[in-house]
């Protein structure tokens, strides 16, 4: 079978590699649908966010090594002697985390929480590949009215679940969201059907601003014309928001809005608010905590989801209360197609993109 596999930073080649072997516990999937995140489009070329370093280990030791490929949506085709969750030929989504079974929280009865075990992309080979293996444990079936392309979007969208139950947003609470892009979408929508009276969305593009709309936010903000902390307060008539997600922050090699993003965070948010950080920054940011502490701000990051969480947020999908398919513009067709989908990933602004590029691998053949 053919895989891809990194030799190096910004070396990815198309290997034949060996079918994967199958584990009692573990299933044997096709991927279909496979993108990559915009994180593994950064540590890829070796930018400098969470978990780059890590990917320099691995390739250092292991190389050539299958890496990335944690969000993708697969058709079951074995499953080992002790799965009994999912079925062959079921349609699943995969989550990141697995648990190790072994430590406090795992034994304490919490394996969702867990922080010890391997995570898929980086300790388990993804979707960039025709075939790939993982513990049955972390699959979610897709009901028929997921798309596979939808199905592709669920890892990321449970993350954005993630942020929202940190957020514990009360009945009628007013949330503004820094950064359209596809977390901040999912943060919006997310935002709306867990009870948010007035939704804001802040952004410097046009066309991000004009999707925000139309999934929900109530004002928008540009924050390439206005100054957002002003144009969030005045919404609010400067009280400041209950809740702010902070989703745009990350490498501005790459579109993203650096560290600017977290202090304007800090300054449009109400005294006893909530600050939750949803993207990843990738740079230590210089911080006024005896301000943050004064005015009572908690600053939050994401939680891990329990199973019902991650059925929730497929429920949601399946019934349309949180879109998915308007967020993606670019899908390509063919395993060959993957560098094309990281370029598209790492310029997304050069592309007008929203989502991360698809890349449709496999498609539904006459044995189903």
């Amino acid at each position: 079978m053919k895989a891809w596999r990194f030799h190096g930073i910004g070396d990815m080649r198309l290997d034949e590699v060996p079918y994967p072997e199958l584990k009692p516990d573990w299933v044997i999937l096709k991927p279909r649908v496979v993108q990559p995140s915009v994180s593994e489009a950064q540590r890829a070329v070796g930018l400098a966010i969470s978990g780059t370093e890590t990917f320099k280990k691995l390739l250092a030791e292991k190389a050539p090594i299958a890496l990335f490929g944690h969000e993708f949506c697969a058709k079951v085709v074995e499953v080992g002697a002790d799965v009994t969750n999912v079925r062959v030929g079921e349609r699943v989504a995969v989550e990141s985390r697995v648990p190790c079974h072994q430590c406090r929280l795992c034994l304490g009865g919490s394996p969702w929480l867990c922080r010890k075990g391997p995570s898929m992309g980086r300790h388990i080979a993804g979707g960039f590949a025709e075939y790939t293996t993982v513990p049955a444990e972390i699959l979610e079936v897709l009901p028929e009215s997921v798309t596979d392309n939808e199905g592709a979007c669920i890892q990321p969208l449970t993350g954005a679940v993630k942020s929202i139950a940190a957020a514990r947003i009360q009945l009628g609470d007013t949330v503004a969201v820094i950064g359209q892009g596809p977390m901040g979408l999912y943060c919006l929508q997310l935002a709306r059907v867990s009870g948010a009276g007035k939704i804001i969305g802040v952004d410097v593009r046009q066309e991000s601003l004009a999707l925000s709309r139309q999934l929900g936010a109530d004002y928008t903000v540009n924050a390439r014309e206005v100054d957002p902390v002003k144009a969030v307060l005045e919404y609010t008539e400067g009280i400041g928001a209950d809740v702010v997600f902070e989703a745009a922050g990350g490498s501005p090699q790459q579109g993203l809005a650096g560290t600017t993003t977290l202090p304007q965070a800090m300054a449009m948010v109400r005294d006893l608010g909530k600050v939750v950080q949803v993207a990843w920054i990738g740079n230590s940011v210089t911080c006024p905590i005896d301000s943050w502490r004064e005015r009572g701000i908690t600053y939050l990051t994401s939680e891990s989801c329990p199973p019902k969480l991650t059925k929730w947020a497929v429920h949601l999908v399946a019934t349309k209360r949180v879109q998915l398919a308007p967020l993606i513009s670019h899908v390509l067709e063919g395993l060959d197609k993957v560098p094309e989908a990281f370029h598209i990933t790492s310029h997304k602004s050069e592309y007008k993109a929203t989502n991360p590029a698809q890349v449709v691998v496999s498609k539904w053949d006459s044995s189903g």
